[in-house]
């Protein structure tokens, strides 16, 4: 079974953050809601608190197969500036392993220079922070193990995506069904 780490930082975009979770969760990938915060529940930008499953520093995250960063502010600003996150997804990145950012998330794969050399997507206004990388006007990237997504209106494809990426064409359409989601591709 695929293994997911999501990261948690006060004020993530709850739909960014949560559409991943029950999507794969759909599609039987085990998901992990990583805090970063120092405590098991995390209030995201719209006040919404959500109950992590474990705290970063009590994770060991060699099983995992993807790591996954929701946007929102200010919690992509967090996940930025947290120095255990950035050494993890520096490791992750020096052994190939996949990651996805979604809104101004991939912003934190840019500036640890993830981004150099491939395409990418993000939030409007977040281009410049995408250093090297070449910035499409696409809804979701894919790039190698690179996955991202513009933002909340793009959480279900950005999802979609990463269940294929991880499992395959046919789940995705399948859960996609499931969730009278038409739109997918």
């Amino acid at each position: 079974m695929a293994k997911v780490y999501i990261f948690l930082a006060e004020g993530f975009e709850e739909i960014e953050g949560l559409t991943v979770v029950d999507l794969l969760r759909r599609a039987g990938i085990e998901v992990v809601m990583v805090s970063i915060s120092g405590s098991l529940q995390v209030t995201g930008s719209h006040k919404i608190s959500v109950l992590a499953n474990i705290l970063f520093e009590e994770a060991d995250f060699n099983d995992g197969d993807m790591l996954v960063l929701p946007g929102g502010m200010p919690g992509t600003n967090h996940l930025m500036e947290h120095d255990g996150l950035d050494k993890l997804l520096k490791d992750f990145h020096m052994k190939n392993k996949n990651m996805a950012a979604i809104c101004a998330a991939p912003s934190v794969l840019g500036s640890k220079g993830i981004l150099a050399g491939k395409a990418a997507t993000c939030y409007p206004g977040f281009e410049s922070k995408l250093t090297n990388a070449t910035v499409l006007n696409e809804d979701v990237v894919e790039d190698g193990n690179v996955i991202t997504s513009k933002g909340l209106g793009t959480a279900i494809d950005f999802s979609l995506s990463i269940i294929k990426k991880l499992l395959d064409e046919d789940t995705a359409k399948k859960i996609a069904g499931e969730i009278m989601y038409r739109h997918y591709k």
